[in-house]
């Protein structure tokens, strides 16, 4: 048996002016562009994202994930009055003690109190495999609602680092409803109310899966061999009424459409070799060039970074060398890139 090539780091890199780096969204969620790439011809279209419903089909099933981003971030004081920032990996339930991140890590404590802005107290303690925090004297949940900070990538900046009024809305789809997320399905920012009542009067079906986005989808490869890159587990819903639409699209001749890299690796990861499984799961599935995908036709994605893992998953999807041209092109033409850039749908 001949050995598989290694793919190598260097395969996914490609330059970017960081004026293309999108800090802000569009006017309107519709106004993003679109670059429309077609796997077989290799054709590369520029269009408008209102287009989309023009490239989608009576028959189709559009895949959304509906989970929310939380506001996992909290600032706070140690005792001593310096700041620390204190970023949740996970949303928290009642008297739960949760994962995060903490900044400046170096000068916690093994068991560390902090104070909010509204004068409760935290607890941070440092375990073997990173910090944990839990509320003293009061719930860490009720301190998310009330003081929590959208978190947004590093890519994008504001005034202190805080997101502000437009985040809080924007980096949100309009059919998130399941909080848990730390970062947004960001194909699905594109999405307005108006423009998923278009699709559905074509005759496409649209339903819903949930996998809360974690702080991994931000974790760079290191490895040479992308291959030896291991992926941080996420959970994910399949609905019942979901899984029985795809089987019946399938069966029916019709595409099944991902709203972005976290569908998926949903689907994918629930797929059982005939049909994709309903229920609740977790995946470490990490999709690069050479997988064969078992469910998902068609995709529409926003521009990710050089050398991450779901730039990979789209050169699996629709080939490395056609791929990377598309990036090239939408650079040359000067799209907007990541979170809040624009979009390519590949079918």
């Amino acid at each position: 048996m001949t050995p598989k090539k290694p793919l190598s780091l260097e395969m996914f890199d490609y330059s970017l002016p960081e004026s293309l780096i999108a800090q802000r969204p569009s006017r309107a969620r519709t106004g993003s562009r679109l670059l429309h790439l077609d796997r077989q011809s290799g054709s590369i279209g520029h269009h408008g994202f209102y287009s989309l419903p023009g490239f989608l089909a009576e028959g189709d099933l559009l895949v959304l994930n509906d989970t929310r981003v939380f506001p996992a971030r909290l600032t706070a004081r140690r005792e001593t009055g310096g700041a620390v920032e204190i970023f949740l990996l996970k949303l928290p339930a009642e008297g739960e003690e949760v994962p995060c991140l903490v900044r400046p890590a170096r000068r916690v404590r093994e068991e560390d109190s902090v104070v909010l802005d509204n004068g409760r107290t935290l607890i941070i303690r440092r375990r073997s495999e990173g910090f944990t925090v839990t509320g003293k004297d009061t719930g860490l949940d009720e301190a998310v609602e009330k003081l929590g900070q959208v978190p947004l990538p590093p890519y994008i900046h504001r005034r202190k680092g805080f997101s502000d009024e437009e985040d809080r809305e924007r980096y949100q789809t309009v059919y998130a409803s399941r909080p848990g997320a730390v970062a947004a399905p960001t194909a699905g920012l594109h999405f307005d109310e108006d423009l998923l009542a278009l699709i559905r009067e074509r005759g496409v079906s649209i339903c819903n899966i949930t996998l809360h986005v974690g702080h991994g989808t931000f974790k760079p490869v290191r490895t040479p061999d992308i291959t030896a890159h291991r992926m941080e587990e996420e959970t994910y819903i399949v609905p019942p009424e979901t899984a029985d639409m795809i089987e019946s699209v399938k069966g029916g001749g019709g595409r099944v459409i991902a709203a972005g890299t976290t569908v998926v690796r949903t689907l994918e990861s629930a797929f059982d070799g005939n049909r994709v499984r309903a229920g609740e799961g977790s995946s470490r599935l990490f999709i690069y060039p050479g997988y064969r995908f078992s469910v998902v036709d068609a995709l529409l994605t926003n521009f990710h970074l050089p050398r991450s893992t779901l730039l990979m998953l789209v050169c699996a999807f629709a080939g490395t060398d056609l791929v990377m041209t598309a990036y090239r092109e939408a650079v040359k033409k000067e799209y907007r890139f990541y979170s809040y850039g624009d979009a390519m749908f590949i079918e």
